[in-house]
C-alpha cells in the first residue's frame, strides 16, 4: 500500500469531516493510505502577498517544516489549504533571504524541498483514471454531473500549475472515469464569493446563485466541489432561494472524493452520507445525456 503524507487542515476536522473521511476511504479503496502528519496547524486560510509581513506566513511555513521530517510530499484536500501550502512552497525557493528571516522568526526551518499535491494530482498522475475505472463496482452511470472548481485550485496560473485554467479538465475526466457525464457550463471557474458570505451573504446569493443556475441551465443535475467554503456558498444560495421560491429543485453539492466512494462501491456512512442523502444523490441519475467535450 503506497503512503502519502497527508495535511487536513481546520475544515476538514469540523465542518468538512465527510471530505476527510470520504477521501481516506477511497484511498484505502485504491491501495493508498493517507497519513495524516503531527502536529499540524492552521495553514492561515489564505495566502498573503504582503512583502514585509513575516507573521502572515508564519503558519504555513511552520507546517511545511514539520512535513519535510516525515517526507517529501504532502497531499493536500481542501482548495485553500492547498493554494496556501503550494504557493508558500514555491516562495520559499524564490525568495531565500525572506527564507531565511522565516526561519529564524518560526525557530523552524523549511528548505523548500516539499513537494505539495493535491489528491486530484495523486489520482490523475499516480494512480491514473484507467485503474480508478477498472476499480469501480457501481458506475454512477449517466449522473450528469457539473465540476465547480472555483479560484484556488488554478489561480494564479504560474504558481499553481494545475489545470488549464480556462479550460480545466481533471474533474470531469476523473467524474467520466466512474461512470458519470460531465457537464460543461460556462461558470465552472468563476468565484464563489469566497469569506464574503459572512460580511455580504446577498453577494454570494448573486454570485453563488449564478454558478448555480449555470450549471442547472446546462444539464447537471448535481454540482462536485474541492473546497468546503465554496460547497457552503454553493448551498447557501440554494436554500436562501428556497426560502423565497418555494419547491425549487435544489442540486445537491457534494465532494467528488463522495461521488467516487459511491462509484467504488463504499458503504455511504464511509462518505459521510446519511442514507437520505445518497439517495438524493442516486435519484440524479437518468439516462445518459450527450457529454461535451471539455478539448
Amino acid at each position: 500500500m503506497q503512503t502519502y503524507l497527508y495535511f487536513p487542515g481546520c475544515s476538514l476536522r469540523t465542518t468538512a469531516k465527510d471530505f476527510d473521511t470520504s477521501a481516506k476511504a477511497c484511498a484505502r479503496a485504491l491501495g493508498m493510505d493517507l497519513r495524516e502528519m503531527k502536529d499540524w496547524l492552521c495553514c492561515g486560510a489564505v495566502f498573503s502577498n504582503t512583502s514585509d509581513n513575516i507573521m502572515t506566513h508564519s503558519g504555513p511555513n511552520r507546517i511545511l517544516a514539520r512535513a519535510q521530517s516525515e517526507g517529501n510530499i504532502l497531499v493536500t484536500l481542501c482548495a485553500g489549504c492547498h493554494n496556501v501550502l503550494k504557493r508558500t512552497s514555491i516562495q520559499a525557493k524564490r525568495n531565500r533571504a525572506k527564507q531565511d528571516q522565516i526561519n529564524e522568526f518560526n525557530e523552524e526551518t523549511y528548505s523548500s524541498e516539499m513537494d505539495v499535491l493535491h489528491f486530484l494530482e495523486i489520482l490523475r498522475d499516480r494512480v491514473g483514471f484507467d485503474k480508478i475505472k477498472e476499480s469501480v463496482k457501481a458506475p454512477l452511470q449517466g449522473m450528469p454531473v457539473g465540476a465547480y472548481y472555483g479560484c484556488l485550485l488554478l489561480r494564479p496560473y504560474r504558481e499553481m500549475k494545475f489545470d488549464d485554467p480556462h479550460r480545466p479538465t481533471v474533474i470531469e475526466d476523473l467524474l467520466g472515469s466512474i461512470g458519470c457525464t460531465p457537464i460543461d457550463y460556462p461558470a465552472r471557474t468563476e468565484c464563489c464569493g469566497s469569506y464574503l458570505a459572512i460580511p455580504s451573504p446577498d453577494t454570494i446569493m448573486q454570485l453563488a446563485g449564478s454558478i448555480v443556475q449555470s450549471a442547472r441551465s446546462h444539464g447537471a443535475r448535481v454540482i462536485a466541489v474541492s473546497c468546503p467554503l465554496c460547497k457552503y456558498n454553493l448551498e447557501l444560495s440554494q436554500n436562501r432561494q428556497s426560502s423565497v421560491s418555494q419547491g425549487s429543485d435544489a442540486l445537491p453539492v457534494v465532494y467528488f472524493t463522495q461521488l467516487l466512494g459511491l462509484a467504488l462501491g463504499l458503504p455511504p456512512e464511509e462518505l459521510g452520507l446519511d442514507a437520505a442523502r445518497e439517495q438524493a444523490i442516486r435519484e440524479r441519475t437518468r439516462t445518459p445525456i450527450e457529454s461535451v467535450s471539455l478539448q
